[in-house]
């Protein structure tokens, strides 16, 4: 390295891999080994989402690239230009910075990370991945999290199942490290709020009991999202009669403007006893799974974090399917009476010890750990 700083790019798109990125950000910005440098893009630049750009630079982070490529709509051509403009402005920035980073972190599944890392591949840009190898059969995002695992050089893996299914993609066991989930360390990092302050802070009263939904759409079988936000909008009008039930609302995804209207008119339907939120943050949203009575949607959140709160989980639909999960999680399809059957059951069900699968501690640590080792 001839005693340089190493340079860590970092690809950033959306709230959600932010919230998980944030322990490691954190380490790499205090760690004079590191010069760290935010390749922001996606919906964190959209006014539509909120702009969750500003919460980057809240948190004190410099936010060294910015790249507008999405689209206002979310219908599957919609989709499908934002990934092609992707593409079109990463050839361009790769094409004028490739030399700046010494390796590029990426992570999870989404659309336009997959448009981000393929422009780089003529570039040879050393990608590092992370949450490679996991499985999501009722998302299209399964092909996007595959082909950023083959595109990439090392890979930080959840668990061993996670780090097989890696090594059988890319015919290769090395450079592929089992370290946990990352966004686990934030819950031993973050001082999470207390329901007062959660409640000065977003004026939501966690006292009463909550259910925290997050439901993205189903985007293997896109036709079938407006019965689920007509399902689920029926569904949640009948909860909130003895729920309070805090939406926070879908990533940019094919057809998702259909859930998104369905949640946005429940408000006013409901009293307000259904409220919906755009962007907690990851600090908001933590403490209110800590504080909230169980989860219930489609969200990995609740496959990965919940556990680690000893909150149950009602699972709709395909969306997380084939990913690997606690005894918290219960998997229902997307019906009326089976969510309010599953909710009777959680209702009634006892407090137990739930064991986290993801969770190894320390995960900031050991992928810095590797990357001083590995030199880059």
């Amino acid at each position: 390295m001839g005693g340089h700083r190493v340079n860590i790019g970092v690809l950033t798109s959306s709230r959600a891999d932010y919230g998980i990125y944030l322990p490691l950000l954190k380490k790499l910005k205090e760690d004079s080994f590191f010069d760290l440098n935010l390749i922001v893009f996606g919906t964190h630049l959209s006014p539509y989402h909120g702009n969750t750009v500003d919460q980057i630079l809240d948190d004190g982070f410099e936010v060294k690239y910015q790249i507008e490529s999405m689209q206002a709509g979310d219908s599957s051509n919609a989709v499908s230009t934002a990934m092609g403009l992707t593409s079109i402005k990463f050839a361009e920035f790769w094409g004028n910075y490739q030399n700046n980073f010494d390796i590029v972190l990426c992570l999870g599944d989404r659309y336009e990370m997959f448009a981000a890392v393929s422009a780089g591949i003529p570039y040879g840009i050393k990608f590092a991945h992370l949450h490679g190898g996991e499985k999501t059969l009722g998302a299209i995002d399964n092909v996007f999290r595959h082909s950023i695992t083959l595109a990439s050089s090392t890979h930080f893996v959840a668990t061993k199942e996670y780090a097989k299914r890696v090594a059988e993609l890319t015919e290769s066991k090395s450079n592929t490290f089992v370290v946990g989930a990352l966004s686990l360390d934030n819950l031993k990092n973050l001082p999470l709020l207390s329901i007062s302050d959660f409640n000065n802070k977003f004026d939501i009263d966690l006292g009463a009991p909550t259910i925290l939904t997050t439901f993205h759409p189903e985007t293997i079988e896109v036709s079938k999202n407006q019965e689920y936000a007509n399902i689920l909008s029926e569904t949640f009008r009948e909860l909130s009669q003895k729920f309070q039930i805090v939406i926070t609302l879908p990533n940019a995804d094919t057809e998702g403007y259909k859930i998104r209207k369905a949640f946005l008119e429940l408000p006013q339907k409901t009293n307000n006893r259904v409220i919906c939120v755009e962007n907690f943050g990851s600090l908001g949203y933590f403490s209110c799974m800590k504080h909230c009575s169980f989860l219930l949607g489609n969200t990995s959140s609740g496959i990965i974090e919940a556990a680690s709160f000893q909150k149950r989980v009602i699972n709709l639909g395909d969306r997380q399917k084939g990913r690997a999960c606690g005894s918290n999680v219960l998997h229902i399809p997307i019906d009326k009476e089976e969510i309010k059957k599953a909710v009777s059951c959680i209702q009634n069900s006892h407090s137990c010890d739930i064991e986290n699968p993801y969770y190894q501690g320390g995960v900031a640590d050991k992928i810095i750990e590797v990357l001083k080792m590995r030199n880059i």
